[in-house]
């Protein structure tokens, strides 16, 4: 079975650390945020698709570097093509039943489960769902007593809204679908789902967390949703015994002082000083932290310094 993954952004909202790192290869908790989404794919999946196209060397370099346990294929658009192009655009390799997935969220959703269902129902596609709150900034779509999708809307008034089900960006799809996708630039969602309708697309519903990485906050999020699975630990290193730890933490080969860390702290290959307190960040590899500085809802990206009693809060702190 196939997977592709929509990964071709720019992620302007995480600049500018992605002037210089692709969002593909944002660490989250340690590893990119790419990896975890093919880790999370089902062993059933020997090949994905990553369609890309900002900084598309870099994400090349880093899977020639580090094997993934599958076949990846890097697939170039020279253009923004949106969803819907960008499976049109890696159609020659889609042949059976395939998974599709936006390449900036992180979920507990189960491929498997989802896959099974999709079959067992018969219909084109499946798209996974989740619930929110307020739907309005949302696409929504709208079930029957089963789970047969009846309508979508895109971004409704709250009051209006049909359901608190919204799209999250996740499908199964027959390769019939691609019949249905224009040439050039294609919305999935407004130009090519609502057409679908009467040859059975179905929704699936899932728990856990779901999580799109694409600003600071979401992404310092999914470092503490993987957080509180995975565990704390410290990795290589040096930590000073008097340092004090709040839980969830990871340190991976970082030399940390007598110092606070915690919660919600990773610190890859960085320094942290005497007296620092640092809080829901992520510091990455080459910065220092200096002593008594304070950091909190930061990212603090590669090479960057906070210095000695500065403190620093939400915001990203990385070259341009």
């Amino acid at each position: 079975m196939k997977a592709v993954i929509l990964a071709g952004g720019l992620g302007t909202r995480l600049r500018p650390l992605t002037y210089r790192i692709p969002k593909p290869l944002m660490p989250v908790a340690g590893r990119p945020l790419i990896v975890r989404i093919i880790d999370s794919l089902p062993s059933s999946v020997d090949t994905v698709v990553l369609a890309v196209s900002y900084m598309k060397e870099a994400v090349e370099e880093y899977f020639r570097v580090n094997p993934c346990g599958k076949k990846v294929l890097i697939v170039n658009e020279t253009t923004p093509l949106g969803t819907g192009g960008a499976l049109k655009n890696v159609a020659e390799h889609l042949d059976s039943t395939f998974i599709a997935l936006n390449g900036d969220c992180l979920s507990t959703l189960d491929f498997k489960v989802m896959v099974r269902q999709h079959r067992e129902n018969g219909g084109i596609g499946t798209i996974a769902l989740w619930e929110v709150e307020d739907p309005s900034a949302f696409g929504v779509v709208a079930l029957d007593k089963g789970s047969r999708i009846l309508d979508f809307q895109e971004k409704p008034q709250r009051e209006e809204a049909r359901s608190n089900l919204i799209n999250a960006g996740a499908y199964v799809f027959e390769p019939e679908i691609l019949d249905y996708i224009g040439k050039g630039h294609v919305s999935m969602e407004r130009e090519v789902f609502p057409n679908l309708l009467e040859e059975g697309l179905f929704g699936f519903r899932f728990q856990g967390f779901w999580i799109d990485c694409g600003t600071r906050a979401n992404l310092l999020a999914a470092q503490r949703a993987v957080l509180e699975r995975e565990g704390s630990g410290a990795r290589g290193g040096h930590a000073d015994p008097a340092c004090q730890l709040s839980a969830p933490y990871l340190t991976l080969e970082a030399t940390v002082g007598r110092c606070s860390l915690g919660p919600n702290v990773v610190v890859e290959g960085a320094t942290i000083g005497d007296g620092a307190s640092v809080r829901n960040s992520l510091i990455m590899r080459g910065a220092q932290v200096g002593s008594n500085a304070v950091v909190e809802n930061c990212i603090i990206g590669p090479g960057m310094m906070v210095g000695k009693d500065t403190q620093v809060s939400d915001t990203i702190l990385a070259e341009k």
